[in-house]
């Protein structure tokens, strides 16, 4: 896979175990949670030393970095009571300079285990670049609530559309330029200039996007309809699926927002602890290519199942064998 994969993998989303100490197992009635039933089938073991788990995660650490692009990134989704171990050792392999976000991730509805502690509603997901200055990242933004709009854009014109208004200058003094000169018989305040050219204000005052107050103070409109959505923080809500088909199973919503935020059409997304197939399903649909990577059966045959309608077939690296589920071989399932 090195040999053909090197320095071309532009995304890598991975959700390893998380070092319980745990056997997680599938069965008809539990499968998100650690079975104790006899008939549950063991979906993957999380049963290694502490010493031995870092070393798992440094190992296959330093080969997912040598698969990414220089436009690539990873995300790590890890638990809170080990991920500040795992921040040490991604510091070590991609350099602290590229590291990004340690991203909040709230998983759950508020919850007190008497434990004299605080209920845990999040774990966390680090994001880390192959190069800081050239990664991936489309700048995605989500939309507003409705609360959101309502507290923002809290005046309705007569077309019944909401608005809020902004100054039409804005910092910085323009000493010689068009927007620090005269507009309907005013300069803009010391130190400000004016937003757009005058031109371009009186343009807009004559389609009414100009409010006037009463001193006679103008300012723009800006519509919410017309409202790009806002910029997106490092505290995220996508809980886990109320019926998940897989132990551990995240949210596709969220492996789609990572996707948009991090890649672009046709580059190849890995995921090398694929589980159900969620970051492959979800890269399928936004027209990215995908390698997923599992040893688990169970993980591969959950997989197989959530991808019926993906269009794909597949190749067990493994066995040598393809794994047919329809026509149109475009990936490869390793």
């Amino acid at each position: 896979m090195m040999g053909i994969y090197k320095n071309k993998i532009d995304l890598i989303y991975i959700d390893p175990p998380y070092n319980t100490n745990r056997i997680f197992k599938s069965s008809l009635n539990r499968n998100n949670t650690i079975s104790s039933e006899e008939d549950g089938e063991v979906a993957y073991s999380d049963n290694l030393t502490q010493e031995e788990y870092f070393e798992f995660i440094r190992e296959r650490l330093f080969l997912l970095r040598e698969l990414l692009s220089e436009e690539g990134s990873i995300y790590l989704h890890i638990d809170y009571k080990i991920g500040h171990y795992i921040k040490i050792i991604m510091d070590e392999i991609f350099g602290i300079e590229n590291f990004k976000n340690d991203i909040s991730r709230i998983k759950s509805n508020p919850k007190n285990f008497g434990r004299k502690a605080y209920g845990n509603q999040k774990d966390m997901i680090l994001f880390y670049a192959k190069n800081s200055n050239k990664n991936i990242f489309n700048n995605i933004t989500i939309p507003l609530t409705n609360e959101e709009i309502v507290e923002r854009f809290n005046k309705i014109d007569k077309d019944g559309r909401r608005y809020t208004t902004v100054p039409v200058h804005a910092p910085g003094e323009t000493k010689d330029g068009e927007t620090g000169g005269l507009w309907k018989g005013m300069y803009p305040p010391k130190g400000r200039h004016w937003r757009y050219s005058p031109d371009k204000l009186t343009e807009l005052d004559e389609k009414g996007l100009i409010e006037w107050s009463k001193t006679g103070n103008p300012r723009i409109k800006n519509f919410a309809d017309e409202h790009k959505g806002k910029m997106v923080q490092d505290i995220w809500e996508y809980k886990d699926p109320t019926y998940p088909v897989y132990p551990t199973e995240k949210d596709e919503d969220l492996l789609k927002f990572i996707i948009r935020q991090s890649s672009n059409k046709d580059s190849i997304v890995l995921d090398c602890f694929s589980g159900s197939g969620t970051t492959l399903k979800a890269a399928s649909e936004l027209g990215r290519r995908f390698i997923g990577i599992d040893n688990s059966d169970i993980a591969i045959e959950a997989t197989k199942k959530k991808l019926e309608d993906a269009n794909y077939n597949f190749l067990d690296i493994e066995n040598g064998e393809e794994i047919k589920i329809l026509t149109n071989t475009q990936l490869k399932m390793i």
